[in-house]
């Protein structure tokens, strides 16, 4: 048994100066907070979200926070829940692809509903991002791929003991209540990927900012528990995974940083896909043809993509995001991938369903998660073929920060108007130097609010 884990992560996360934060760790941050906000925003009218909040908003505290996208408010926990699945419905939120944990859901669900009940400063926010999400990604490092082969979705597991280290910071908990805290967390992972195609998927980051909230609370108060709960021998680790390896939870820890690793995407749907996607644009961008024209159109791809996007027939937007078919077929017709190509009527257009039945794939040995190569035959015989080596947005392709102020726009437009999209994308950038960050939080809703209950 490796010891001391969850202890060394509780240091880190409660002890960790600010100084040294490297700068391109606080800007890494800040991509992640417009990242994270874009995807709120689009997300936040989604039927997940509306059911999730019929249910559950009339049992919420008094309003201190912000829904992101919408003009209701509600108590901290509820607001971190319902963030959290409007941040990841769209599947359209950041990765981090050596573990495939999706970070700044459950983080900034979390540290921002905090950051609306009690004052916060920017420099503080941040502090609890980066940190949060090196803690997040460091967990599921020790577990992965095992943990996620069994079945679980790493981003709830994982995720709220990310949530946990920001809003500990935030709180100001000392070693060992984060160290309790940590371990309030860990008795609370969970997440299955039964659950991808289904408004289940969206509730793990959810819940994850929620109970990441919740033990950072109960710690504070004092609220004991283990404090070996990742690598005991019935802790986190040892029971959700067959093989940890927990020495690559804390090597290097606060020296090199898993956020830089991060990913964001450019489509709304599997990471694996996105090297199809990148293929079947340029095909239709160089060649002239017409949907009618193609008789077949084959993948050859890594296994996870049929492992975990082999829906051949979807039937709502949701299930769309895991079918490559669809994916490729969205783009062949259309020309873009857009969020709004996987929604119930996209999966259900007859032109898409009559495409992808047209599209087949297979794995093949050697090529890797961000590569795929897309050969179409037209009926006249002629067969086209785009090789992609590395997707947009992969680790040798990644988003700039104009690329993602675009999706943030792009997501954005139906739901604020002009001006307040501009201020937020100003806060989100200089989050740093803000007095109060939870003024993103009246940033991102609809009708700016000015003024808050009274703080702590």
């Amino acid at each position: 048994m490796t010891p001391h884990t969850t202890e060394a992560l509780a240091r880190f996360a409660a002890s960790f100066e600010r100084s040294r934060i490297p700068a391109d760790v606080r800007h890494a941050a800040a991509q992640c907070l417009l990242n994270w906000a874009g995807c709120a925003l689009g997300g936040a009218g989604h039927p997940a979200v509306e059911r999730a909040m019929a249910a559950l908003l009339p049992f919420s505290g008094a309003p201190s926070a912000s829904l992101i996208g919408r003009g209701e408010r509600c108590d901290p926990l509820h607001a971190a829940l319902f963030n959290g699945i409007s941040s990841h419905v769209l599947d359209f939120d950041d990765t981090h692809l050596a573990t495939l944990v999706h970070p700044s859901g459950p983080v900034i669900s979390a540290a921002l509903a905090l950051a609306q009940h009690q004052a916060v400063d920017g420099k503080r926010f941040v502090d609890a991002i980066a940190l949060g999400i090196e803690v997040e990604c460091r967990v599921a490092l020790g577990v992965y791929p095992a943990h996620y082969d069994i079945g679980w979705h790493i981003t709830g597991t994982a995720g709220v003991f990310g949530a946990t280290a920001a809003a500990g910071r935030l709180l100001g908990l000392d070693e060992t209540r984060m160290a309790w805290a940590l371990g309030i967390a860990a008795t609370q992972a969970a997440g299955l990927r039964e659950m991808f195609g289904t408004m289940c998927k969206s509730l793990h980051p959810g819940r994850a900012a929620q109970g990441g909230l919740n033990a950072a609370l109960m710690a504070h108060a004092g609220f004991t528990s283990s404090t070996r709960a990742i690598e005991a021998p019935r802790g986190f680790a040892r029971v959700t995974c067959g093989d940890p390896h927990l020495d690559d939870v804390t090597s290097g820890l606060g020296e090199s940083w898993e956020i830089l690793k991060n990913s964001y995407k450019p489509y709304a749907c599997g990471v694996v896909i996105h090297p199809v996607i990148d293929a079947c644009l340029d095909l239709r961008r160089s060649n002239a043809f017409s949907p009618d024209d193609i008789a077949a159109v084959e993948l050859d791809v890594h296994p996870l993509v049929l492992e975990l996007t082999g829906k051949t027939e979807p039937a709502t937007g949701l299930e769309g995001k895991f079918s490559v078919f669809h994916a490729a077929a969205i783009a062949l017709l259309r020309g873009e991938s857009s969020f709004r190509d996987f929604t119930d009527e996209a999966v259900r257009d007859a032109n898409v369903i009559a495409l992808r039945r047209r599209i087949v794939a297979k794995i093949v040995a050697g090529t890797r998660e961000d590569e795929a190569r897309v050969t179409m035959t037209l009926r006249n015989g002629e067969r086209l073929s785009r090789h992609v080596p590395n997707a947009l947005g992969s680790l040798a392709r990644p988003m700039s920060d104009e690329d993602i102020e675009r999706k943030f726009r792009d997501l954005a437009q139906d739901v604020l108007p002009q001006a307040q999209i501009d201020q937020a994308i100003g806060l989100c950038w200089k989050i740093d130097e803000q007095p109060d960050a939870g003024r993103v939080g009246a940033a991102l809703s609809p009708q700016p609010q000015v003024s808050y209950p009274t703080r702590a």
